[in-house]
Order: C-alpha cells, then sequence, then structure tokens
C-alpha cells in the first residue's frame, strides 16, 4: 500500500486548504481506516481526523470539530481533509495514514500500518 499526500501549502489565518492522499496497491478489498495526524515542530504527532471505509463514518479531533472535514472520493482510493478557518496553531506537517480493519482507538497513530510523506501546512497570523 502506498499513500501519496499532497495540498499543503503557506497560508494566511482564517484561508482554507484542502489535502489530498491518494492510496495505491490495495485495490480489490476497501480499507478499514484512512486518517490524517499531525506532527507540529518539537510535538508529537496527533490524531486530526478518520474515515471508516465501510460505513462512512467520519472522526475529528475536538481541535478542529467544525473547521475541518474529511470525506472520501466515491470514484477511487482518495480521502481529502477541507481545512476551513486555518490558525497558526494548525501549522504542522500532515501525515495520512491508513489500516485494513477498523479499530475504535482510530486515534493512536500505532494502529496504522501505512503512512504517506507528510505534505506541509503553514498558517501565518
Amino acid at each position: 500500500v502506498q499513500l501519496q499526500a499532497s495540498g499543503g501549502g503557506l497560508v494566511q489565518a482564517g484561508d482554507s486548504l484542502r489535502l489530498s492522499c491518494a492510496a495505491s496497491g490495495r485495490t480489490s478489498v476497501d480499507y478499514g481506516l484512512m486518517a490524517w495526524f499531525r506532527q507540529a515542530p518539537g510535538k508529537e504527532r496527533v490524531f486530526v481526523a478518520a474515515y471508516r471505509w465501510g460505513t462512512r463514518a467520519t472522526y475529528h479531533a475536538d481541535s478542529v470539530k467544525g473547521r475541518f472535514s474529511i470525506s472520501r472520493d466515491n470514484a477511487d482510493h482518495t480521502v481529502y481533509l477541507q481545512m476551513n478557518k486555518l490558525k497558526p496553531e494548525d501549522t504542522a506537517v500532515y501525515y495520512c495514514a491508513a489500516r485494513i480493519h477498523f479499530v475504535t482507538s482510530y486515534y493512536a497513530s500505532e494502529q496504522y500500518a501505512y503512512w504517506g510523506q507528510g505534505t506541509e501546512v503553514t498558517v501565518s497570523s
């Protein structure tokens, strides 16, 4: 499984960005979960949002609820993270991740076997 993240950039506070994560290498069976994590400089990697493939359920960290939204492209294995009303504290490298089966601890990075390379988001004040 390969994950390709894209869409990061430098924006101002209040702007929007949409990140994409394209998955390849596993075409016969759907993924259990695809998720976004982020890591700010000098901090640990933390959960942002997750998409449950089978039920289409979505999960968002409290820090981004109401501003970020995870969604899926029905045509292929691509997950998006729409980020609105960006704040300077959203500055981080954003990573997409995937695992084959759903787990209730979807917020834990150690649950994910597959990771993309990261895309950097910088929000200026």
